[in-house]
């Protein structure tokens, strides 16, 4: 695009977003065609959050809906929430509560927990996702602005520091204040009813606040001025548009949203409302009174009324959370003793578990606890680590290389390649050369499960699984034992408490950062082996600079080396897994295979014919599934047979292993015509196991003459010279291993194997 283009889309866009200023009148038409737009606080979040859509996920190996606004959808997913669904979805239906008024409108919403679980980014999904609603048709927010320059001698409005007195001297409300609190409060109750009645919606529009105290002092200038001229229609001369706007606005931080950073300082009274400017207390004249049009405005309930008020870390602000007590329930503060002013806002407090050791510190004084009203008030939704592997590595990765993408699959396949993935890193060297640096496949999935690992509950394990077996039944949902496998529901993890300790992502990320800029020891002639970070530098790094990290005691160093070895023995096991896959490509079985076995065994079983490729109706074919279960499966041999026909034993295994799992696809789909050509494979765990799985036995008999002794350097011209070869190629095109880190996986895995493999 040409420079005059992108001015050209600038337009268009702020075209789509901002409306032309309306009357009170207009204003009040439109909203009876879109009543939504008129919401209160709490609901217009709501009604944002829902507005995104959900989505399925799995998480602690159960499915749940999430919705998708914490995915930060308006921003490419960049300050997404991985992971805490089931507590978002918690914070949404205590919002769906307080937005209805059913006896939740007093709390004020706690989000608690370590650092690094994705509080800060809940605060910037918020600001993102309300700011990108307020653009859209369905979002719209509104306010008004006031002109009474002219009228009965005033020189204009302010709350900046010099008024200019000017027929468009517009001044907007410095706090949001909703058109229909310009009406008088039996009219605006009128008003509210009739905008329910054309509600779409279980939940009905609630609008108690008045004009605030900016707008007030316009109006009551106005309404002194018509009424010293005798005018009849006393409203309408006030709101006359001359006078008053409705004007939509972009909700952002200072418009609608207030926040109240850690390091914000001031009296409590300037954090939460803002200041007197002294200097215009002087210029306005306020008969002997405080104007409140020399007011700044700019504390958080100032800057959130309309919509959100946040305070982020929490525990710096103390002071303020008792002085928030009644603001919920009574919906009004205090800017002066004599002025109040009324606030609509819905309060979000951000916290790390300090906040919680405040509001303990008089807990042994019980019923005389001076803190327990504001504990009362405070509905707590506590963030934990992610205990989801796939979930760890895509945040690990989004650390690393500020990837946005979110990962979404139809398999737990797709996502497992996602999490064994490569990531090459450029980083500018001492002498200010930049070179790559690859973290081998699995290195991002060996780090993420050795943090998930360190963050679980090992008191709640079943006899024969181990903490590695855990985080795959969290992550997918089961766990593939032999030709079994054993769904969440199995397992009882309720009573566990997982997540709240661990290895925190910014421990992992800040590791990976020292790594990619260490020397390592390794040379080729031909291959940069020495810019590869393989899975197990990172492990044993993780381990060993546990010690010099101070966020961690004695006893959760000591816990967290203890489970390493398994988190290499599975990592390992993954890196076997390639290196066996790369020398078998070619003797995999295809799925049209696979899909046929499976058609003539369910075939058999029930008692029915099939289909050939002419369309006839032919009998199941016992020699094409004695074939496949001897030399595809493994499972028997020719004495396993009455020449074609099966004995009891293959015969068992179609009925109990192939036809159970079927017949299990088929209960899961039973809204659905079941047809055998419809299932996946994979579904099927004793069927999956031959899809492209081998293991070193296979090798063994397939490779007769292959020496794993001689794989560093093998003679060429040997069968073991031309494996070599062809496993290297078949990492890099099955698995996106680079050349460098295809030699150095497979030298692991062989120099392994060498010992175990006469």
């Amino acid at each position: 695009m040409t420079g005059e283009e992108y001015i050209d889309s600038a337009d268009e866009t702020l075209e789509e977003t901002y409306e032309p200023p309306m009357s009170l009148a207009e204003y009040v038409d439109a909203v009876m065609e879109h009543p939504s737009t008129a919401a209160h606080a709490s609901k217009y979040l709501l009604d944002a959050i829902e507005a995104a859509g959900t989505r399925t996920v799995l998480e602690e190996g159960e499915r749940t809906e999430r919705y998708r606004f914490f995915d930060d959808p308006h921003n490419d997913g960049e300050h997404a929430i991985l992971g805490n669904t089931e507590v978002l979805n918690s914070f949404v239906d205590d919002l769906r509560s307080i937005a209805a008024r059913r006896g939740k409108e007093e709390k004020i919403l706690w989000l608690d927990g370590p650092t690094a679980t994705g509080k800060s980014e809940l605060k910037r999904c918020l600001v993102n996702g309300l700011r990108e609603y307020s653009k859209t048709a369905a979002g719209r927010r509104y306010t008004v602005e006031w002109n009474v320059s002219g009228v009965g001698g005033a020189t204009g409005m302010t709350y900046a520091d010099e008024p200019t007195p000017d027929e468009d001297d517009w001044y907007a409300s410095p706090v949001q204040a909703h058109p229909l609190s310009v009406f008088p409060r039996s009219v605006r109750a009128e008003l509210v009813a009739a905008l329910n009645e054309r509600l779409d919606d279980h939940i009905p529009i609630h609008l108690e606040a008045d004009l605030d105290p900016f707008s007030r002092e316009a109006y009551d200038h106005l309404e002194e001025q018509y009424r010293r001229q005798g005018v009849e229609d006393l409203f309408s001369a006030i709101t006359d548009e001359r006078h008053l706007r409705v004007k939509n606005y972009v909700v952002d931080v200072g418009r609608g949203i207030g926040v109240l950073h850690s390091e914000d300082d001031g009296p409590p009274k300037e954090r939460l409302v803002g200041a007197w400017m002294a200097g215009m207390l002087q210029q306005l004249d306020s008969r002997g009174r405080k104007n409140p049009q020399a007011f700044s405005y700019d504390g958080v309930l100032s800057q959130g009324n309309g919509l959100l008020t946040v305070v982020e870390d929490a525990a710096q602000h103390a002071d303020l959370l008792q002085k928030l007590l009644n603001v919920p329930d009574e919906g009004s503060v205090k800017l002066d003793k004599a002025i109040g002013m009324d606030v609509d806002t819905q309060m979000v407090v951000i916290s790390n578990p300090d906040l919680e050791a405040q509001l303990n510190k008089h807990a042994d004084l019980e019923g005389s606890d001076p803190l327990k009203a504001l504990k009362r008030r405070l509905d707590r939704h506590e963030f934990t680590y992610l205990t989801n592997l796939s979930l760890e590595a895509e945040l690990v990765r989004r650390e690393l290389t500020n990837e946005t993408e979110i990962w979404e699959a139809d398999s737990y396949d797709a996502v497992a390649a996602r999490i064994r993935e490569p990531v090459t890193i450029s980083v500018r060297g001492g002498d200010g050369d930049v070179r790559d640096r690859e973290l081998a496949p699995h290195a991002i999935e060996a780090a993420a499960l050795y943090a998930v690992v360190t963050r679980l509950d090992a008191e709640s394990l079943p006899p024969g699984l181990d903490l590695v077996d855990k985080a795959f039944v969290y992550d997918r949902g089961y766990l593939q034992d032999g030709d079994e496998r054993r769904y969440r529901e199995e397992f009882d993890f309720e009573d566990a408490e997982e997540g709240g300790a661990g290895i925190p992502v910014t421990y992992t990320r800040d590791l990976i950062a020292d790594l990619l800029h260490e020397e390592t020891d390794r040379h080729h002639p031909d291959l940069a082996v020495e810019g590869v970070i393989m899975p197990r530098d990172l492990l044993n790094a993780m381990a060993e600079r546990l010690d010099d990290a101070p966020m961690f005691s004695g006893n959760e160093r000591t816990e967290y080396e203890n489970r390493l070895v398994p988190v290499k023995n599975h990592v390992f096991g993954r890196q076997e897994d390639d290196v066996v896959d790369a020398i078998m490509r070619d003797k995999r079985v295809d799925e049209a295979t696979v899909e046929e076995y499976l058609e003539h065994v369910y075939a058999a079983v029930e008692d029915e014919p099939i289909e050939n490729e002419r369309g006839e109706r032919v009998e199941p074919d016992p020699l094409k599934m004695k074939v496949f279960e001897i030399e595809h499966l493994g499972r028997f041999d020719e004495s396993d047979y009455d020449v074609a026909e099966a004995t009891e034993g293959p015969w068992a295994f179609r009925e109990e292993k192939v036809i159970t799992a079927l017949n299990r696809h088929a209960w899961r789909h039973r809204d659905e015509e079941f047809r055998v050509g419809d299932v996946d494979p994979r579904e099927i765990p004793v069927i999956e196991t031959v899809l492209g799985s081998h293991d070193w036995d296979d090798v063994a008999r397939t490779y007769e003459d292959l020496e794993p002794s001689q794989w560093d350097d093998p003679p060429s011209g040997t069968e073991t010279a031309r494996l070599k070869a062809k496993a290297v190629e078949n990492l890099k095109e099955l698995f996106g291993y680079s050349p460098a880190s295809a030699e150095l996986t497979s030298r692991h895995v062989m120099g392994q194997v060498s010992y175990r493999w006469d």
